[in-house]
């Protein structure tokens, strides 16, 4: 038996090798390392592929989202609703531009922001929604969109995990008032280093976001209207990145084909809560996420578990350990364990397992062979 790996980038540089070094040399040669034609060609081809007017290209999601917040003006006074079962940079950059993140709990099964308690948690200085579409699964956009536009209040989009995912045949990113995006290289659509990108169908956003993004320069070279952020893709990241544009569908179907395979395998299996896929929503399975439930070892079976299978080499790994509303970084904020319980018992009950489109079914076979005898009965 073989290590599975949780991911294999050397895999995919493999399939597409030749076509990445040809257009990294081309921008080697051409002396244009930032900004230029390439970058420019990337976005306007991720805009056509998502269904926005306009996309802006920079440094990573992280960024992304924080030229998001600065875009629509959130800052100190404000509050922003986010979801506590997700990584810290959602709510991170809600802190940094001086507004308070409000955490909803999630639903169980998408474990995405359970759109039925947004009403409750909106007050007069929610300026924004921040929904993350996790593990490659849309959040229920109609709901929410219409929550938001009752109330008057911006959406912004976290499309982290979900490049190409879809609610009712739309494309995540192009839904709410500004899609964010992250180019990290695991995920569906990764660079080879950090990158991101902003999605939007509003040109003073788009704009606003372009300014921000070099130092807040205005169309007049070195002439700053407002204080901005150095934030630019580098030409090299996109040009690597508008050849792995070509093969997203492809690899987001391989996805799809993986999580199948998982559902057939796995069902049979006792104490194993397989993810659900909505109705209304087309996945891109940026992880396969189950729950490991075991009534009597709650807080340490999964982990009990994990174990066992990386010693007979299956690796795994856990998103999210902790919620963030539980996050030392936010004791500040005063919440409690118990306050957000569906977050919570995710975060103890979670485990994903190896997703990559390069991964094999008897690779698949392997792991939940492996989790079978791994179970603690």
């Amino acid at each position: 038996m073989n290590n599975v790996p949780t991911f294999d980038l050397t895999r995919q540089y493999q399939l597409i090798g030749e076509e990445v070094n040809a257009a990294v040399q081309d921008v080697l040669t051409s002396g244009c390392y930032i900004g230029g034609s390439i970058v420019k060609g990337f976005e306007q081809q991720f805009a056509d592929y998502t269904g926005v007017k306009d996309c802006v290209a920079c440094n990573s999601g992280t960024d992304a989202l924080y030229l998001a917040l600065r875009a629509l003006q959130i800052g100190s006074g404000d509050e922003v609703i986010t979801t506590p079962f997700t990584f810290i940079a959602t709510a991170e950059v809600i802190t940094v531009v001086g507004a308070t993140p409000v955490f909803v709990d999630i639903d169980p099964k998408t474990f995405n922001l359970d759109v039925t308690q947004l009403k409750a948690a909106i007050t007069k200085r929610t300026k924004a929604i921040l929904p993350v579409h996790l593990f490659g699964q849309s959040v229920d956009m109609t709901a929410l969109m219409a929550i938001a536009n009752e109330a008057g209040i911006a959406v912004i989009e976290d499309c982290a995990q979900a490049v190409g995912a879809q609610w009712k045949g739309q494309k995540v990113g192009s839904i709410g008032h500004i899609g964010c995006f992250s180019f990290y290289p695991t995920k569906n659509l990764g660079a080879c280093g950090d990158g991101g990108a902003v999605t939007t169908n509003d040109p003073a956003i788009a704009d606003s976001i372009r300014k921000l993004r070099e130092h807040g320069m205005s169309s007049v070279r070195y002439r700053h209207d407002e204080t901005g952020i150095n934030s630019r893709l580098d030409a090299m990241q996109a040009a690597i990145l508008q050849i792995k544009l070509r093969y997203l569908d492809r690899w987001n179907n391989a996805r799809r084909e993986l999580a199948t395979n998982y559902h057939q395998l796995l069902q049979p299996v006792p104490g194993v809560v397989i993810p659900e896929e909505t109705a209304e929503g087309r996945s891109v399975w940026n992880q396969y996420t189950i729950r490991l439930i075991k009534e009597s070892n709650t807080n340490h079976y999964r982990d009990e578990v994990r174990n066992k299978l990386q010693q007979v080499g299956v690796n795994t790994a856990v998103y999210y350990p902790l919620p963030l509303h539980l996050q030392p970084v936010y004791k500040d904020l005063g919440c409690k364990p118990g306050q957000l319980p569906i977050a919570e018992q995710a975060c103890h009950e979670v485990l994903s397992l190896p997703m990559f489109p390069e991964l094999s079914f008897e690779e698949q076979q392997q792991v939940v062979y492996s989790l079978k005898d791994c179970i603690i009965y």
